[in-house]
């Protein structure tokens, strides 16, 4: 039985290669956002929908992309990182508090007028990074992963189309504050040197090590968080570890981005055109309370009004970290609390969701039987 099955197996796997080159080529020359995740997941949902079962895909493949992505995340916690981190943390902790509750407001009335359940709405309006909350969502039970992830891709596009022309607008003003004493994320750093090939090895070890380990303990998205702390202390004992070429961070991107399309059952998606406008709506009020946190942030702590929404606004630490270096923001603030968002969502957000989802759960049953 299973010898019949390789062949099969083999030519899936070709298949959903070829597509996710194809769509990320595409991405590419079209200009689009993060082309090497977006245009493999989208090739592929339209590939093994058009053709099903001829495409496939071992988790393997993705769980080596999530080591790669949780490489780049333990690079950008640098000690200048860190130290910022502890000087903000009580506005860190309370901006990202706020802006939960805000996303939480608005799932509810979405998945009311979409008809879809709570969960997947409010994973869907979760401000973290796409491959983070995808990889959440699926770890959550009952949530439609269709949902979360048309949810997230939107609000990304939205974000990544908004933000920097609102602070390259006259609104803000240019920034000009100097890029911070910390290194720039990896996304953003220069100096790849082959003489540390044998620290790219070590780091690597280190890296599938804390991802096994990581897994073997239940450990939360154990393949991106445990690279991501192992690299983060590897690199604190003063041992460097080199930022990736783009090349294989674009085939990181890739090997979760086929993973992702073949999750995604387009066919599920009930009200899809209703579904679709509440997720434009939802990202546009994320971008908008994020735009009034921002405002408050700049009123507790000295900075700009574009380093104040760059740290609050909900899109990945990479793209936030390159614009912040573009137009000189704060760059190791932005980070510092583009990470500590990302770490709270991924350790504080699960345990929550489970005990208001238990909590639910209970009520529910109360009421059935009185």
């Amino acid at each position: 039985m299973d010898k019949r099955k390789k062949p099969i197996r083999f030519t899936g796997i070709a298949y959903s290669l070829i597509a996710a080159v194809i769509g990320g080529i595409a991405f590419k020359l079209l200009h689009l956002p993060i082309p090497w995740l977006l245009g493999p997941m989208f090739a592929v949902l339209i590939g093994s929908n058009v053709f099903k079962g001829r495409f496939a895909w071992p988790g393997q493949f993705r769980n080596a992309g999530m080591i790669v992505v949780g490489y780049t995340i333990g690079l950008a916690m640098t000690a200048a990182a860190l130290k910022e981190m502890s000087y903000q943390l009580p506005s860190m902790l309370l901006m990202t508090l706020l802006l939960l509750l805000w996303c939480a407001g608005i799932a509810y009335p979405v998945s009311r007028l979409a008809e879809i359940d709570y969960k997947s709405s409010l994973l869907g309006s979760i401000p973290g990074g796409l491959t983070q909350v995808l990889v959440l969502a699926e770890e959550t039970d009952g949530v439609d992963l269709t949902v979360v992830t048309v949810t997230q891709v939107i609000r990304l596009i939205l974000i990544i189309t908004c933000v920097p022309l609102l602070v390259t607008s006259p609104l803000f003003g240019q920034a000009h504050e100097g890029s911070g004493s910390g290194a720039p994320l990896s996304a953003v750093s220069a100096g790849w040197d082959s003489g540390m090939i044998l620290n790219l090895l070590v780091y690597a070890l280190v890296s599938v090590g804390c991802a096994i380990l990581g897994n073997k303990i239940k450990f939360p998205t154990a393949f991106l968080l445990g690279p991501a702390i192992g690299t983060a202390v590897l690199q604190w004992t003063g041992f460097p570890g080199p930022p990736l070429p783009s090349f294989v961070l674009n085939a990181a991107q890739l090997l979760i981005g086929v993973h992702v399309g073949l999750m995604l059952k387009p066919g599920r998606l009930t009200h899809k055109v209703r579904t679709i406008s509440l997720a434009v709506g939802s990202g546009l009020l994320l971008i908008l309370g994020a735009l009034g946190l921002s405002v408050l942030l700049t009123k507790l702590q000295s900075v700009s009004a574009a380093t104040g929404l760059l740290s609050l606004a909900p899109g990945g630490m990479d793209q936030m970290g390159i614009i912040a270096h573009e137009i000189h923001a704060d760059l190791s603030m932005v980070a510092g609390y583009q990470l500590f968002r990302t770490f709270f969502i991924f350790f504080a957000v699960p345990p929550l969701l489970k005990a208001m989802f238990r909590y639910n759960r209970k009520e529910t049953k109360r009421r059935e039987t009185q």
